[in-house]
């Protein structure tokens, strides 16, 4: 019996220095430590082009051409994608046809009023009574004697056909500058079934494909100037005041690309939920980096004072997509929580500024085994 015990604690020993050596250091309860800061703030940000647009649809239709797939440069002006159009076109020849029949009638009208201006009908002898006298009687004899006794009056004949035919030319003319109006109107919706480059860049993201059927509003390509690219970076509202336009900073880029950056643009309103502030940074033209790349920029601690919270970077948690961490509540039970990492400030302890998600004080799992999440505790077989 003794040697039994005695073997299954050798068993147990040699278990324990495996699981330990593998392991590397067993998991612990540590407080988090407020230090002095380091001589810069490291934060996360996003290579994004230039400019950038949503080219959107402009009409209900069929996609019936693409010009090209993610990635296709253009000059400004080229063709990016093209709607079905057989109906407005179809529109479009027929108010062709009510103009050429406008234009027609105008010339109809505007012959009349001229003919009404040269040879007035109301001196037309064929359209007097006539007594069957000659036309020189007709005029010295016939029409004086109806315009004494009323029956006929002359001036006023001219003028109400002067006026009919200027009434006929303005209504030919209101016909034509409708069907113009219609014309113009199909012209532009004919303009809003096909989309072009704004500018000259690259397709970023394409939403559509041709067959598709797209309504107004309908993204179609998302398009941007690459020709110069920036980087887009959420700063906390603490390390605002240390960044000024025009001011260079140095950026590592995909994790192994060194260069500067130039601040370009501080948008003046922070972000009421995160409490950050978008910042824009222009990068040389020589930067070999593609819109969507990670880079990390480095902010300087223009204040070179003041203390930062810090923990050891082997309190991370392994495998996670974002930075995170198990905070022990006033429970006693560990909580999985998201953090904002900062610069790297070395030691012994190979020490990292948290920039949000922890203070100093909070009580943390450092050692933690991968794949382990909320509710673990060291010494706790879960």
């Amino acid at each position: 019996m003794h040697k039994k015990n005695t073997f299954n604690n050798l068993l147990f020993g040699i278990s324990t220095f495996f699981v330990s050596f593998s392991t590397g250091f067993s998991a612990e309860i540590i407080e988090v430590e407020s230090v002095g800061s380091g001589s810069s703030t490291v934060l996360g940000s996003t290579v994004i082009p230039y400019k950038e647009v949503t080219l959107a649809a402009q009409m209900p239709g069929r996609v019936e051409f693409l010009s090209g797939d993610v990635g296709a440069k253009f000059k400004q002006g080229d063709l990016l994608t093209k709607i079905d159009d057989d109906d407005l076109q179809a529109k479009r020849r027929s108010i062709l046809a009510m103009m050429d029949s406008a234009n027609a009638n105008l010339k109809n009208s505007q012959a009349q009023y001229q003919r009404e201006l040269v040879s007035p009908r109301s001196k037309d002898i064929s359209g007097m009574p006539g007594m069957g006298m000659p036309a020189m009687m007709d005029v010295f004899m016939t029409r004086p004697f109806y315009n004494q006794f009323g029956d006929y009056n002359t001036d006023y004949n001219r003028y109400s056909d002067l006026l009919n035919s200027q009434t006929g030319v303005s209504q030919a003319k209101s016909q034509v500058m409708q069907a113009m109006s219609q014309l113009g109107e199909i012209d532009a919706r004919l303009k809003d079934s096909v989309s072009v480059a704004p500018f000259e860049g690259m397709i970023l993201k394409k939403m559509v494909e041709v067959g598709d059927t797209v309504q107004p509003g309908q993204p179609l390509f998302k398009y941007g100037f690459v020709k110069y690219l920036r980087l887009q970076a959420d700063v906390p509202s603490i390390l605002r005041n240390q960044l000024k336009v025009g001011m260079v900073v140095p950026v590592t880029i995909n994790g192994n690309l060194r260069t500067d950056a130039k601040v370009s643009q501080i948008y003046p309103i922070a972000d009421a939920q995160r409490h950050t502030v978008t910042v824009k940074f222009d990068l040389y033209t020589n930067v070999k980096a593609s819109p969507g790349m990670y880079a990390e920029i480095q902010i300087p601690d223009v204040s070179g004072s003041g203390n930062v919270v810090a923990i050891p970077r082997s309190a991370l948690l392994e495998g996670k997509s974002l930075p995170s961490v198990l905070v022990v509540n006033d429970q006693g039970v560990s909580e999985l929580r998201l953090v904002r990492l900062g610069s790297n400030l070395g030691g012994t302890k190979n020490m990292v500024a948290v920039m949000t998600g922890l203070k100093a004080g909070d009580k943390i799992i450092d050692n933690p085994p991968a794949g382990k999440s909320s509710g673990y505790m060291p010494g706790q077989n879960k």
